[in-house]
């Protein structure tokens, strides 16, 4: 450590980072990890299923199922926000041996990257896992290796066939121990062009059958029979016949055996669109299942899951199919309105409605609660069957022991409203509502008023200092109206998400001329419609010029193929461009392996192409002369030591043309990427916006955005930040953990201040927060003049800035009691691997 202090110093860096992370050289050998056996005992064991929500209340993503056992569990699809939602509601992913998806595309696997991260980073060994889908998906999970460094523990198990050859509807066996067997029917609608069929078009039916439990074994029955204790009691026991030891008959296992306790059977059905479901109907396989079907091997059905969507569900054809399993609970788990009333991550909405009411101006209430709710409980579905349940979130249906089979709501979380959440904090904090009234009022002092807040209950909680009003408006920010810009803080968690922050994503919000997400962590779209509500999320997307990953850790870019998913959907029979995606190279490894599976509507560039030195190469027309960013004797070459590859002529100009053309039509002069020291290929960015015309005819500069990404402090984020409007800096540790920050190539909050001030930025945000300070960081408020905490949904408008330090105080006062480490589980498990 002492060696590579010292060598930052020669780069004059001056505060030290880790030389073997920032060449990206610090995974070290993967593990090789095998399966782990468990023992297992079928009479004994106690199962359910069970609906885990993760898009139930945002419709982001297809809800997850998980089939429990003592000693398996199994996940039937990992849509993002699957392990957030596990961590919020205590749900242990340790023992998960197998996931299962019902289609392979961003809405069902777009949280098994954090989910892999997660199992890898468990115990020491780490845990193996299988992981089940249709068709070819193994190129998919081979290019997360890039950043999932134990990827070698996931063993991917591709059924069925290629999307291109002749399909079929047979019975696949994919599971079958002492407790479950699992098996799949393949559900491949026909299209015009056979060529045009991708791996996410291909939808599963996942049947889940436990094994029948023998009666219990008669010893007195036995003994009338002539059996004598020994061996033929097992084989009876066995279901084999046996002859007896004093009587000249065969004794078969009915005759000493009790009642036996049949196995419940379990269907999960994605049904995505009507040609799928005449793909259903078609299906032979399904026949021994149904109980309008006369066979004497026919299997009795207790549940049925319908992953598939309303507009299918609601379709009297399909309503019949549903009828012909008789006596069957049916769960339908698509999509539906009445689930947006109930937040699933409520320790998330309990935060951002307190938050709501001490600083309405910079927390807007979430979607959820700020619109008004109609009675849309049944959303127009007309379901005639008398044994149907819309799904929600935690319900669960009991399969063992038998007498406890059926539906059990009690794990259904109840609604609790923003009035009874203000309620609880008023009854917590007595002086909370004079707070929020001060803060209110700091939008109606003149800058140079204000002495402090008036003499109140709050005077004991809060102390405004001097220097709050010490700041001069920049020149950029006059004149600034309302629907210039918006920062929005979508996740300002790092690692991996938890209960109260989300990983990496914001969003630069130019109101009619479009929007930018600096990064794009897991479960994004999902904070965007919680900001926004599901309609405005939508225009959100569709108005995206593009997106910027600073990156290649999953907590950065791994929900980005679920917005460009959706963007495909929204403006499909629509004139429109792909969507730029600007990022490090080895992204794009990532997600051409996700185009195999679903086209995306984007195009790449290169974080590398888009520097200062690139871009005015590219403006001189000479695109052969290599970008001097690495070049010799450069500060950077020792951190990466190479050079960078020359423009690619037929492909990355025509991509700088169309970047430069649309982030002009957002106003924005350019988007500049830097590099920093986190981890190999690692960048910030620089947003310039255009210079405006006041009504005298007076030139006012642009403001100016710089966002650091992952970082330790450095000169070229020192440079690039010269001037900023506002500097989003990573701050994931306390200043008491300087080592620490060094070892993984992060700041402390006192650092990043300290690159705030030396660039001379006018506000800095601190963001990026270990998981470890669930709610508020450990800061020094004596330095935090020109500073604020960020928090996960806070949106930042230009015309409030100079209001954005005058608020932290009583952001401190709500969370007086609770700048505390957390070290609990739900932290620890993959802070190492994902950090």
């Amino acid at each position: 450590m002492v060696g590579e202090v010292e060598e930052s110093k020669k780069l004059g860096m001056g505060s030290g980072f880790n030389k073997k992370r920032a060449e990206g050289r610090d995974y070290g050998r993967p593990k090789e990890l095998k399966l782990k056996a468990r023992r297992l005992n079928p009479v004994n064991t106690i199962s359910y299923v069970q609906i885990l929500g993760t898009g139930l209340d945002t419709q982001d993503t297809s809800p997850s199922v998980f089939l429990f056992f003592d000693k398996q569990r199994f996940i039937f699809n990992a849509g993002e926000g699957l392990q957030r939602f596990c961590t919020e509601h205590k749900i242990k992913l340790s023992k998960i041996d197998h996931v299962f998806l019902s289609r392979v595309c961003s809405e069902t696997a777009g949280g098994l990257p954090g989910l892999l991260l997660t199992l890898a980073g468990t115990g020491e060994e780490g845990m193996s896992v299988n992981v089940w889908g249709p068709s070819d998906f193994k190129y998919l999970v081979d290019a997360m290796k890039s950043f999932i460094p134990n990827a070698a523990m996931v063993h991917t198990r591709c059924f069925g066939q290629s999307p291109r050859s002749e399909k079929v509807n047979d019975l696949i066996n994919l599971v079958n121990d002492e407790v479950v067997k699992i098996s799949a029917i393949l559900l491949q609608p026909e299209l015009k062009d056979e060529f045009a069929i991708k791996s996410s078009d291909i939808s599963v039916l996942y049947i889940c059958e436990l094994p029948e439990i023998r009666g219990k074994f008669d010893l007195e029955k036995a003994r009338a029979l002539g059996l004598k204790p020994g061996p033929k009691y097992r084989e009876l026991q066995e279901g084999r016949s046996v002859k007896s030891d004093f009587k000249d008959i065969m004794v078969h296992p009915d005759d000493v055996l009790g009642p036996s306790v049949p196995g419940p059977i379990v269907i999960l059905v994605d049904c995505p669109t009507q040609s799928h479901f005449q793909e259903l109907l078609s299906a032979r396989s399904l026949d021994s299942y149904y109980a309008d079907v006369s066979n004497e091997k026919h299997s009795v059905v207790n549940c049925v899951i319908h992953l598939s969507p309303l507009v299918v569900v609601n379709s009297s054809d399909y309503q019949n199919w549903m009828s012909r399993f008789g006596d069957a609970e049916h769960i339908i788990a698509g999509h539906q309105m009445k689930n947006i009333e109930i937040p699933i991550l409520q320790s998330s909405a309990r935060v951002a409605a307190r938050l709501n009411y001490l600083c309405p101006q910079f927390f807007p209430a979430p979607s959820f609660w700020s619109r008004q709710q109609t009675n849309c409980s049944n959303e127009g579905t007309d379901l005639k069957l008398s044994k149907t349940v819309f799904a929600e979130s935690l319900l669960k249906f009991h399969l063992r022991p038998y007498a406890q089979l059926g539906l059990d709501k009690s794990g259904v979380p109840t609604k609790v409203g923003p009035v009874e959440i203000i309620n609880n904090l008023i009854s917590e904090i007595p002086e909370i509502p004079d707070a929020a009234k001060q803060v209110s009022r700091l939008w109606e002092e003149d800058d140079d008023a204000g002495e402090g807040i008036t003499s109140t209950e709050s005077d004991k909680n809060i102390t405004e200092e001097p220097w709050l009003n010490q700041n001069t408006l920049p020149r950029c920010l006059e004149n600034i109206t309302r629907e210039d810009v918006e920062v929005v803080l979508l996740g300002t968690g790092s690692s991996q998400p938890s209960k109260y922050r989300n990983v990496s994503s914001i969003f630069i919000n130019l109101f009619s001329k479009g929007s930018l997400l600096l990064d794009c962590g897991e479960g994004t779209l999902g904070q965007l419609k919680r900001r926004y509500g599901i309609e405005g999320a939508d225009n959100a997307v569709k108005s995206l010029k593009c997106i910027w990953i600073s990156h290649i850790h999953a907590d950065h870019h791994t929900g980005l193929a679920r917005i460009l998913a959706l963007r495909r959907d929204l403006l499909k029979g629509l004139p429109h461009e792909p969507l730029i995606v600007i990022g490090p190279r080895q992204l794009k490894r990532f997600l051409d392996a996700y185009e195999r599976l679903e086209d995306l509507g984007m195009q790449f560039l290169d974080c590398r192409h888009t520097t200062e030195a690139s871009l005015a190469s590219f403006e001189s027309n000479n695109n052969k002369v290599e970008s001097a960013l690495f070049s010799k004797g450069s500060q950077m070459q020792s951190l990466w030591k190479r050079g960078v590859s020359m423009l690619d002529g037929n492909v990355s100009d025509t991509i700088i043309k169309n970047l430069k053309n649309v982030i002009g039509e957002a106003g924005l002069e350019n988007v500049i990427s830097f590099p920093v020291v986190h981890c190999h290929q690692a960048f910030g960015v620089v947003l310039k916006g255009v210079d405006r015309v006041d009504g005298d005819g007076r030139i006012i500069p642009g403001w100016k955005i710089v966002y650091s990404g992952d970082t330790r402090p450095c000169p070229e984020l020192v440079e690039a930040s010269q001037g900023a409007t506002v500097l989003i800096h990573e701050a994931t540790f306390e200043d008491a953990l300087v080592e620490e920050a060094i070892a993984r190539n992060h700041s402390t909050t006192e650092e990043a201040i300290e690159v705030g001030n030396s660039a001379g930025a006018y506000r800095t945000i601190l963001t990026h927060f270990s998981q470890r300070y669930p709610k508020i960081p450990v800061f020094d408020q004596s330095y935090m003049h020109k500073t604020c905490i960020a928090f996960d949904m806070m949106s930042i408008n230009f015309a409030d800035l100079h209001v954005l330090p005058r608020v932290l105080p009583y952001l401190k006062l709500l969370f007086k009691d609770e700048m505390t480490v957390d070290e609990s589980d739900d932290v620890e498990d993959a802070v190492t691997v994902a950090a």
